[in-house]
């Protein structure tokens, strides 16, 4: 697992962690039952505190990305997130009105936001996370 940490990000770097694990496994670059690093191991790797790696761990376990196996270490979860169908769409819906709101403000038509996310949707289905411009 190859992580990017860019400490001069305003992203803390337990979240940078934690949307980098969670894109490696939608595109399946991390599956189901692959072991990751412990936290020392990985707080070596991408040169972070410990407590910043075991946040980010944490994070991930709490969103039912990974699990822990007490005496085995941190995995990658089997199926679905803990939280309802409901619940699921909910946090969808949140994060795109989030885009929504930054189309508005950054002057984006409405259209364009369509067409941005069909080409971003074609990359996914090809296996990558769409280069932004």
């Amino acid at each position: 697992m190859e992580l990017r940490i860019d400490p001069a990000s305003a992203v803390p770097l337990y979240a940078q962690v934690v949307e980098q694990v969670r894109t490696l496994v939608a595109l399946r670059a991390l599956r189901s039952g692959d072991k990751l690093p412990s936290v020392r191991e990985l707080a070596a790797q991408v040169r972070i505190n410990r407590n910043t790696a075991a946040k980010a761990y944490q994070l991930l376990e709490t969103m039912g990305v990974l699990e822990t196996r007490a005496g085995q270490g941190t995995f990658v979860a089997d199926g679905v997130p803990p939280w309802s169908q409901d619940e699921r769409l909910r946090r969808l819906e949140h994060s795109i009105n989030r885009a929504l709101v930054e189309a508005f403000h950054l002057e984006i038509p409405f259209d364009e936001v369509l067409k941005i996310t069909e080409r971003l949707v074609r990359d996914f289905e090809r296996g990558g996370v769409a280069k932004t411009r």
